[in-house]
């Protein structure tokens, strides 16, 4: 049951009414019960995103401090390359193109016959039948069907530009960085720029028993483990799904690659939540496969961050201007120091991409527009999931 909805569905309206009866309040006066209910909901959607962003802290500079990602043990030719699309030929030559030379066994999964140079095609049979849909359907096709005798399976989208390749560490799964590159909208672009400043806890997951996701831009997974657990289940976040299902059965080893996939930002609004509507579903329906507090600790992040941009866009300014009754020390403290956080991850995204888009950083005063961006599709996955898996618009061209 999607218990989220209805909380998330009655918070949502809450604020948008009290804070226009709270600003009307100062003059005409409020009921003073709708006033304390008000004031209740802004604390608890504040002291849930206080949490969420504790926890982020704990994992990323407690548990994750000090992680490095071990060094390569495996070079290119204990490595197939897998790229996924379903007739995006133009895109895929370019990742095709941009791989090293290293990377010589590359196969293309698609959903029609295409042509690429520099790889071998294969065009997933309208016949074939299993539980997995649409992406997850091919990449079970490749498993039982494409011959493979090295160590790893790597599984690129097609549009995942990787121009070095440094090598695998000897885990079981390794997941490879992202660096999402501007395409089309800055704002779409800027959202995954502060999804990339939050990411950076990836880095404590090699150190927990099941990581909290996993990402298809780049996922190398080794073939032995792939064939005992699979990819033959339905769901829209088939990587999460597939690292969430081996963890329950084996004691798997999770690492986070040195390697860097330049993956396209979502180039329009409506894309970027089509995807953030499509990974939260996902992760909700893909949570029974979870141990119980890992299963808990999933559904309250994702139902705190279809929250979040409440504290910058509706409390802080309430705070700041002192507007009814949520005017008060421990509450403007508590709403600022959350929008110093949001500010924080997009200037640590910003960090994580270097000296070329330092300019970006003067973008900060927008970082709470910037947060509505990255959260509006977990508030639509959560509000109204997708019946179906649905693939991200890619315009090519670097």
């Amino acid at each position: 049951m999607n218990a989220e909805r209805p909380a998330l569905l009655g918070v949502v309206g809450l604020l948008v009414a009290a804070t226009a009866g709270v600003a009307f309040g100062v003059r005409l006066g409020l009921p003073v019960s709708a006033q304390t209910l008000f004031v209740a909901t802004l604390w608890g959607t504040t002291i849930l995103f206080a949490g969420t962003a504790v926890v982020w802290f704990v994992l990323t500079y407690v548990v994750g401090a000090g992680y490095e990602p071990p060094e390569a043990v495996h070079g290119g030719d204990d490595v197939q390359v897998r790229i996924l699309t379903i007739d995006a030929a133009d895109v895929v030559q370019q990742t095709v193109d941009s791989l090293p030379a290293e990377l010589d066994d590359v196969h293309v999964v698609a959903e029609a016959d295409i042509d690429v140079a520099g790889a071998t095609v294969h065009a997933v049979p309208d016949d074939f039948a299993c539980e997995a849909v649409r992406k997850g359907r091919a990449i079970e096709w490749a498993r039982r069907h494409i011959d493979c005798d090295r160590e790893y399976a790597l599984y690129l989208d097609e549009d995942s530009i990787v121009e070095q390749f440094d090598g695998l560490p000897d885990a079981d799964v390794v997941q490879l960085r992202e660096q999402p590159r501007h395409t089309g909208s800055v704002w779409s672009y800027l959202a995954d720029v502060y999804r990339m400043g939050v990411q950076i806890e990836q880095r404590a997951f090699a150190r927990l028993s099941v990581p909290l996701f996993a990402w298809g831009g780049g996922i190398a997974v080794r073939t032995s483990l792939e064939d005992d657990v699979t990819w033959d289940r339905e769901t829209l976040v088939e990587d999460t799904a597939f690292v969430w299902a081996a963890a329950r059965q084996f004691d798997i080893d999770f690492e986070l690659g040195r390697v860097t996939c330049r993956n396209e930002a979502p180039p329009t609004l409506y894309e970027i939540l089509q995807q953030r509507r499509r990974w939260a579903a996902g992760n909700l329906q893909a949570t029974s496969l979870l141990p119980l507090r890992y299963r808990v600790l999933t559904r309250v992040r994702n139902y705190a961050w279809a929250l979040s941009p409440i504290v910058t866009l509706v409390a802080v300014p309430l705070s700041v201007l002192g507007v009814g009754v949520v005017y008060g020390g421990a509450f403007t403290l508590a709403s600022l120091g959350l929008a110093a956080f949001t500010a924080y991850w997009y200037l640590r995204g910003i960090t994580y991409y270097g000296a070329p888009e330092f300019h970006w950083a003067l973008a900060v005063p927008l970082a709470p527009v910037v947060t509505l961006v990255h959260s509006m599709g977990t508030v639509a996955g959560i509000l109204s999931p997708p019946a179906e898996f649905r693939v991200t618009k890619k315009v090519g061209g670097r």
